[in-house]
């Protein structure tokens, strides 16, 4: 199965405070805020929701496709994807904007505060997706529309529906800047929407629409819901969850939710069921949440299995095996 992933593609500036951002806040000056905080660490990593998908998706084996806008700063950050297997011929070189940025700083309770300038981003609505669908272009099986450039998500969903392209949505820190009839023009006809539980009763609240409503429009909704693990919701099926991987220490929590995103679509794009896609996407967060930046983590095939034999069992490990295949290129 050959994925596109649409969105941003950013250098992400992580910073670490050494206390609880809570302890900070005064309920009574919260309308007057000016705050600094002290950091003990900066880390600059290569991010962007799409990006980080698709890294995880190139180092479980697929060949994805990056859609997104850069600036003439993304030199060393394509050879890299290229090097995990990601195809960059999709991506738009602005000739006048930098890459995106991300900068965030976590406090102890791995609670973040976080900013992001679009830069080249605001170029991805230029991103035309017959290419696609070219003759001689690679085609392309699903198309995942993350966070990017809001007019961006909306042609890019459109396009889908124009030409025929089956669609995931992931509208996930985009719901912010968007209005209803934009999130329902986003959710309508998915075969995939994904959520984190903060970010679903935002989309219950900007649509209108109730749980039911929503399960009408999508082929399933899966949220995220940290170290609860994850939830399933099906029209005419009761919710199916998935618990986190147990005992984990957490380093970082960036990027997370994407790796969750990758393992959980590599696996449904080998046939998986629903559930083991789960564990995978579980297992591949897990790597993620214990190293320093969103595309840091190993996809090593045995530790991954080895993780998952001991969070899921054994027979849970080997319906997910197939998921894991990699690139010729690893040992």
């Amino acid at each position: 199965m050959r994925i596109a992933v649409t969105g941003s593609i950013a250098t992400d500036h992580l910073m670490v405070f050494p206390g609880r951002f809570a302890d900070q806040l005064i309920p009574d000056q919260l309308a007057h805020l000016s705050l600094s905080f002290l950091v003990d660490d900066l880390e600059v990593r290569r991010g962007g929701v799409a990006a980080n998908i698709a890294f995880g998706l190139g180092s479980l084996g697929l060949s994805p496709l990056l859609v997104g806008a850069v600036g003439s700063d993304f030199a060393e950050y394509e050879i890299r994807l290229k090097e995990h297997g990601v195809d960059t011929g999709h991506v738009h070189v602005s000739a006048e904007r930098q890459t995106a940025r991300f900068m965030c700083i976590t406090d102890e309770d791995a609670n973040q505060i976080a900013s992001f300038y679009a830069g080249a981003m605001q170029e991805a609505g230029d991103i035309d997706l017959r290419r696609l669908t070219a003759a001689g272009a690679a085609p392309a099986d699903l198309v995942l529309v993350c966070p990017n450039d809001p007019a961006a998500m909306l042609r890019h969903t459109a396009q889908c529906r124009e030409l025929g392209l089956p669609f995931a949505a992931d509208p996930s820190q985009q719901l912010a800047r968007l209005d209803g009839p934009q999130v329902r023009e986003l959710v309508d006809g998915a075969r995939w929407l994904f959520t984190n539980e903060y970010e679903a009763a935002l989309l219950l609240e900007r649509t209108g629409w109730d749980r039911g409503t929503v399960l009408e429009k999508v082929g399933a909704w899966i949220t995220t819901r940290g170290g609860a693990g994850v939830r399933i919701d099906r029209r005419g099926h009761g919710p199916l969850t998935v618990e986190a991987v147990p005992g984990l220490s957490v380093t970082d929590p960036t990027g997370v939710g994407d790796a969750f995103r990758a393992g959980f679509l590599a696996a449904t794009g080998r046939g998986l069921e629903l559930r083991p896609a789960a564990q995978l996407g579980c297992v591949l967060a897990a790597q993620a949440l214990g190293a320093v930046g969103s595309q840091s983590y190993l996809a090593d095939p045995r530790q991954l299995l080895a993780t998952a034999t001991d969070a899921y069992g054994a027979d849970a490990a080997r319906l997910l095996a197939p998921g894991l295949a990699h690139r010729p290129d690893q040992a």
